[in-house]
């Protein structure tokens, strides 16, 4: 068998999952002599997105951060509160910035190669993977695909599918009304009309920020109802003359549905085609990284993709939260008012990182109205 276009490890999708991936296989030496490929249907130089998360002060994401925040507010009709997030700081990338630097990483790595081409099929043959592309086919022992099936999800019954959509406007404001220390984490003073509604603002400065109008629930919105949202919330802080320098659109799944079963001996999915998504809040970054090092790790055990323990009691503890805001969607700003009045920050964000001792879990957990809970336990149950 020839050996052009057959590789140790193929990447299906150029975006942070396989990027992330791809420089943990080229930071290895283990895989130092393991040739991967790359296949990506276009070059990202571009800022079609930006990952916000919350870290340690000092990390190696810190020489392509935009913006760094300290402090952070949240605010519901009848509560308000004020975030110190001390140890940890919010960040944010731009995709323009991630990609240059994860291009040129990746570079310098003899064994690693990037191809510009879009990807029809992935098929496990047994010992190989056959990766169909538009100009060309390409085999390999192991297949990592971040491009998402197309109907798995949607029509499964077992677990509620949400949605985070959202519209942001990047505005200049005539007024100096925003705080560019501090960002709007969630702003449910505004009507949720039975839905899970918030503003949420990154400030750049006082006249500048992105403001984004977000649900958390089962339906899309028309695009104007987003921006007139948007624009009433300017104008009830005196913005005064507005212009929009960008807009940016997104809708990110909520689901605890166990995207792992479509993997295979051979081919795994990843990213949020893999539920590399925190799945009760719709954040990515933090996340994926996370889940490319236990792949990696997994990867030199020589054992089935397929066999790599994917659930946790995080995975349940969403699945559950999931749940409740499916049936209860109108009283998500309710749950999380909850959970900021009565827990330290600092010790949602480590639970939301998942890196929180089962008494701490309990803590947070029993600050909720039990009865919705207990409620969607009970019926997971039986």
């Amino acid at each position: 068998m020839e050996n052009q276009n057959h590789y140790d490890y193929i990447i299906c999708g150029g975006g942070a999952s396989g990027l992330i991936l791809a420089q943990m296989f080229g930071n290895d030496p283990y895989f130092e002599n393991k040739q991967v490929l790359i296949l990506e249907k276009e070059i990202k130089n571009q800022n079609d997105r930006t990952w916000c998360f919350w870290e340690a002060k000092n990390s190696v994401w810190n020489p392509i951060t935009y913006k760094v925040w300290d402090s952070a507010e949240f605010k519901a009709a009848h509560f308000k509160k004020k975030i110190d997030l001390n140890p940890f700081q919010y960040k944010m990338i731009r995709g323009e910035d991630f990609y240059k630097k994860s291009y040129k990483n990746l570079e310098k790595k003899s064994n690693i190669t990037f191809l510009v081409e879009e990807v029809l099929s992935v098929n496990d043959k047994g010992k190989k993977v056959h990766v169909l592309g538009k100009k060309n086919s390409y085999w390999a022992k192991k297949v990592f695909s971040s491009i998402p099936p197309s109907t798995h999800i949607s029509k499964n019954e077992k677990y509620p599918l949400l949605h985070q959509h959202f519209i942001g406007w990047f505005v200049n404001t005539e007024h100096p009304i925003f705080d560019p220390e501090t960002i709007q984490f969630m702003d449910f003073d505004l009507p949720q009309k039975g839905n899970t509604r918030f503003i949420y603002v990154l400030p750049f400065s006082k006249n500048k920020a992105l403001i984004e109008y977000t649900l958390f629930s089962a339906e899309l919105l028309e695009d104007k109802e987003y921006e007139e949202a948007i624009l009433e919330y300017l104008n009830k802080k005196n913005a005064g003359k507005i212009f929009i320098e960008d807009r940016e659109q997104g809708s990110i799944p909520m689901t605890a549905y166990p995207f792992w079963k479509n993997n295979t001996a051979n081919i795994m999915h990843i990213g949020t085609a893999g539920g590399w998504t925190k799945s009760s809040t719709g954040y990515t970054f933090k996340k994926t990284i996370r889940k490319a090092k236990k792949t990696i790790c997994f990867l030199k055990t020589g054992k089935p993709l397929n066999q790599m323990k994917q659930k946790n009691r995080f995975w349940f503890y969403d699945l559950l939260f999931l749940d409740v805001l499916n049936r209860h969607n109108e009283k998500g700003y309710l749950l999380f008012s909850i959970m900021f009045k009565k827990n330290n920050p600092e010790l949602i964000f480590k639970f939301l990182d998942e890196k929180t001792t089962f008494l701490e879990e309990l803590k947070i957990m029993l600050s909720f109205p039990v009865g919705l809970f207990v409620s969607a336990l009970w019926k997971r149950m039986f």
